[in-house]
Order: C-alpha cells, then structure tokens, then sequence
C-alpha cells in the first residue's frame, strides 16, 4: 500500500453554454450531492476531466435522476475511477464529510486492521441472531470503475480476479460461475441460495451507468464450502464476501480477514494492486464505501424492541442501521432486521465489526429485558472515530 499521486494533466472538456445555464436543478434534492453543490463550485469543475476523460457531470447524474431515497439518506454521485476523488475533491470532499459523519479526507488519515483475533464477544444467542455475514469491495488499480470502464477494462478486471482466485487453497478454494455462461441448472441453484446477483434495476444503479453491456464480464466465484463469495464487477470491481447461518460473527470475519489477504497477495503476486490511499482507505465506485468499504451485518429477531419507540434512538447511538432482510432498497417488515454498522470511514476493519457486535449484544440485552417486563435505557452516543 502507497500513497498515490496524481502527476497526469487534466484534459479539459469543451462546453457551448456558460456553467451556471447547465447547472442541475436541485431544488427537490436530498441527497449529500445536493447538499454541497453549488454554482461555483459546478462552474469550477464543470470543465475538467480525470485522465481517463471522467467528468463531473458524469459524477452527479445519478444525484440529478434520483432526488432522494425513502429509507436511507443517498450519495447522489459516484466516482468513474481513482483520480476522480482527486480531480472533483472540491465536491467528493465535503459529500464524503457529509456522508461519513465528519470525516475530513483533507486532514485524517484512515486505519486499516484485518487483525481478527482482536474480536470479543462475537457469539451471539443464535434464539436471536439467524444469520452473520461481513462484506466490503476491492478494486483493481489501473482500471476505470464499473461506470465508467470500458468492455475491454471489465473484461480485464474478470480475467485478473479470476486467475488470482484460482490460487486460493484449502477452505477457501472453489470456483467461477460466469453470468453469461451459466446453464439454468446452475442459475437456479446460485439464486437458491441467494447468491446469484441480478442485472441491476435500482435507478441509482442504473443512471450511473453500471447496468452497460449486461452481463458481459460479471460472475460469481465461491469455495466449496459456500461461506466465502466473491461477486465481479457488479457495483465495484469485486464485492467479497464471508457468510454463514447462525450467529458466530468471530468465525465470519476471521474467515473474511484470511480470505481478503491471500486474494491480495494472489492479485499482487501477478502484477496488479488494490486501490488505496491513506486518506480514503480502499478505493470503491460510491463514496459512502471509501475506506474499509466493510458492511458487517446480521439478520436478528427483534419483536419486542422493534416496537419500543426507543429502537431507532439506541440504533443511531450505536451508529448501527437497519434495513429489511432483502436489501438496501427494503423496508423492514415483521419483527426481523438487518442490523450492520453506519460507518466505513475512519474506523478500521476490527472497530467495526466490534462495534457491531458489542451494538448488536446490546440490542439482544434489551431485547430479553423487554421480554422480562424489565426497562431499557437508550445508550450514551458513541465517539465517531479518532482524530
């Protein structure tokens, strides 16, 4: 890992009318991209490009196409590849401290930690917890992102992540599925068991241009075992994941650590790095992923509680969220969620899936304390990150 610097000369974009008559109406807008844009900022940007001729306008469209999102709060921009947080930072800057509740990419530098033996207390009561599971992405350095890569450069992408994944040995050893040659036999069993990732439909997604040429290039790799996945070139180059029932988040993780560096010692081994940088962390298509791009979550019952008129309080404390068991764009229905950590940035790999644990242990506590007919209280705000 190395800082990286940006020493190729921005292209400039030629445009007829003058910046303020192309600015975006964002006045029904709520999304961090709106939040931040403003007409000089735009005028500044707006004829600037990254070296792969990425431009801001391209950045923002998805924001522009999509006002706002009924559960969760939007980004409303993406990257199209490295040197975009660089070239737009007058804009991805305050959108990722908006987004990553303070963060300043200027001044803070992010940890990295894939130290899994620090875990403790990561056994839940699986009368609880039904499932665990730690996911975060990677992207290959060199390469355009998924909304702005070529046909050339995501096939690139497959062709070095699955030659790298060939070399996982033992448990983690299994093998690729590609979308566009899989028999109907193998597709309903990857969409049995809900791995199969479909052709995007979200309007998030698909203005940010990461639905071209579907399904050229995308698949699915996993061990044998089918608790350690890899999905390429979906929203990001690759989206590793570890998996299982039940409510051992300890065994997930440490299976999620050991996989992540053979994966990169494997891509380096063959003449390719990961994107990172010591201010954002790892490199990924949307800035709410920068960082450790880690979403630790578990699918937890939680009759009682999920009626207190406390829940959503001790959840913002615990700067946990949830969302419906079927994915970001669900709602929670019945007394089952998926709680994982609100944060990427700033917090390092091991901090957060141990404030997940320790959030989600708490939640289990009031839980059975509700069942009792005793009283929970609301927990005191956890610090944000240090500085």
């Amino acid at each position: 890992m190395f800082i990286i610097t940006y020493s190729r000369v921005i292209a400039k974009v030629s445009h007829s009318s003058v910046p303020s008559a192309d600015f975006p109406d964002l006045r029904k807008h709520n999304n961090c991209m709106a939040a931040s844009l403003t007409p000089a900022i735009y005028a500044h940007l707006r004829d600037k490009s990254t070296p792969n001729n990425w431009t801001l306008n391209q950045s923002i469209q998805t924001g522009v196409d999509n006002p706002g999102h009924p559960f969760i709060k939007t980004v409303g921009m993406v990257a199209g590849d490295e040197e975009t947080y660089e070239v737009f930072s007058e804009i991805f800057d305050p959108v990722i401290k908006d987004r990553h509740n303070g963060y300043d990419p200027r001044t803070m530098k992010h940890p990295t930690d894939l130290d899994s033996s620090k875990i403790t207390s990561g056994v839940f009561d699986e009368r609880y917890v039904l499932s665990s599971r730690v996911r975060t992405g990677r992207s290959i350095r060199g390469l355009s992102l998924p909304p702005a890569c070529s046909r050339a450069e995501r096939r690139e992408v497959e062709r070095v992540a699955v030659m790298a994944l060939s070399g996982l040995k033992g448990d983690l050893a299994g093998r690729y599925y590609s979308l566009g040659d899989m028999n109907e036999r193998e597709q309903q069993q990857l969409i049995d068991e809900h791995f199969l990732f479909d052709k995007p439909v979200s309007p998030l997604l698909t203005s940010a241009g990461m639905a071209r040429d579907w399904p050229d290039a995308r698949g699915i790799w996993h061990n044998n075992q089918k608790n350690f996945l890899i999905w390429i070139n979906e929203e990001d180059h690759t989206r590793i994941i570890s998996m299982e029932k039940g409510g051992n988040m300890k065994r997930v993780f440490e299976r999620f650590c050991r996989g992540l560096k053979q994966v990169e010692q494997l891509i380096h081994e063959r003449g390719w790095e990961f994107m990172w940088n010591e201010r954002l962390g790892y490199i990924l298509t949307c800035p709410s992923n920068l960082g450790t791009g880690l979403r630790a979550g578990v699918h937890v019952r939680l009759p009682n509680l999920s009626k207190d008129p406390r829940f959503s309080k001790i959840l913002e404390n615990l700067r946990l969220q949830k969302r419906g068991t079927g994915g970001v764009d669900t709602a929670a229905t019945g007394d089952t969620f998926d709680i994982s950590n609100n944060d990427r940035l700033g917090k390092s790999e091991v901090e957060l899936v141990q404030l997940v644990v320790d959030g989600v242990n708490y939640l289990i506590d009031c839980e059975k304390r509700l069942e009792r007919g005793q009283d929970i209280k609301i927990p005191s705000p956890l610090a944000q990150f240090r500085r």
